[in-house]
């Protein structure tokens, strides 16, 4: 299963939100050959987004705890 993306706020690339942060992603744009530099948006506390609700086999995750009804 992959990770949700989102727009970076910095450099505006579709980058995966693991734990609720950015992915450790590298800035848009060509860069020196063997030259490591991180977009200063990775890691970065991504928004709450109501419309990206997890989900079990389809069904949406009840906001209280308790179990999912079997059939």
């Amino acid at each position: 299963m992959s990770a949700p993306r989102r727009l970076c706020p910095v450099c505006r690339r579709e980058i995966a939100v693991v734990a609720g942060r950015f992915a450790r992603h590298d800035p848009a744009g060509r860069r020196v050959p063997a030259e490591l530099v991180s977009c200063p948006g990775s890691r970065r506390q991504a928004p709450y987004d109501p419309a990206l609700r997890p989900a079990l086999d389809g069904l949406a995750v009840p906001a209280f705890p308790g179990q999912l009804p079997l059939f």
